[in-house]
């Protein structure tokens, strides 16, 4: 408990998780807010279509968490107070992750409720699993997200290095994958963020032809995320602070 309270500490003594947490909410509540004022109508689904500006904040802010540390030195600092790095590692990416989840629910009902009190008329009723799972699923997505980011954060240790590898590979990688002949249609099948839209929505363009179903998709995303986690966790014993 102690090291998760240093680790919260560490998180919010800048100014940047502060402003990061404030984007990721905005960016996506005001799209929806946008899309809703000049609609005559909205789906359950289209409320959602703003969690993408939150996600790429939160990606920024899960990397931030372990790359300033690189930067400033202050990882040296604490693996020395705490030598067991794999508890420090483990209590940081939990902050994050909780964080991102916290961060992940509030947009997506935050973008549902303000969809409803714009558009009353609209049929944005959560009475299925299927609808609590395209706006409470966000928040699960968020959170395998953050503990991406941190592992990439921990590979790289440079901010730069590790955000652009993170925005890069999610808005542009994983759609140029398709253009590979041969093999490009199904390899992106199996890449990571899309099987994470895959779980939310389950009705995008891929879908028909998905290997997994939504909860396998979910699965599958956390696998990948833990896996790239744990990567960086084994680097990070294997070369000094």
């Amino acid at each position: 408990m102690t090291l998760l309270a240093v680790e919260r500490m560490k998180l919010f003594s800048t100014r940047a998780p502060w402003w990061c947490m404030v984007l990721a909410l905005a960016l996506p509540i005001g799209f929806t807010a946008l899309i809703a004022a000049y609609s005559d109508g909205i789906a359950l689904s289209t409320t959602q279509f703003g969690h993408q500006f939150g996600l790429m904040v939160t990606l920024v802010l899960a990397a931030l968490a372990i790359t300033t540390e690189y930067r400033f030195g202050t990882i040296r600092a604490t693996f020395v107070a705490v030598p067991n790095r794999t508890a420090v590692l483990l209590a940081k990416t939990a902050v994050v992750a909780v964080l991102a989840l916290i961060i992940g629910e509030i947009c997506a009902f935050g973008s549902w409720g303000v969809a409803k009190v714009l558009l009353p008329s609209s049929d944005l009723a959560l009475t299925t699993a299927d609808q609590w799972r395209q706006v409470a699923g966000v928040g699960p997505v968020f959170a395998f997200s953050a503990i991406l980011a941190v592992g990439v954060g921990m590979l790289l240790r440079q901010t730069a290095g590790a955000v652009t590898v993170l925005l890069l590979w999610s808005l542009l990688v994983e759609n140029l994958v398709a253009l590979i002949p041969e093999i490009g249609t199904e390899a992106q099948r199996w890449m990571p963020f899309v099987m994470a839209d895959n779980f939310l929505s389950g009705e995008g363009p891929l879908s028909a032809n998905m290997p997994l179903g939504p909860w396998a998709s979910l699965a599958y995303f956390g696998a990948v995320t833990v896996g790239v986690w744990v990567i960086g966790l084994v680097v990070t014993h294997r070369r000094d602070a």
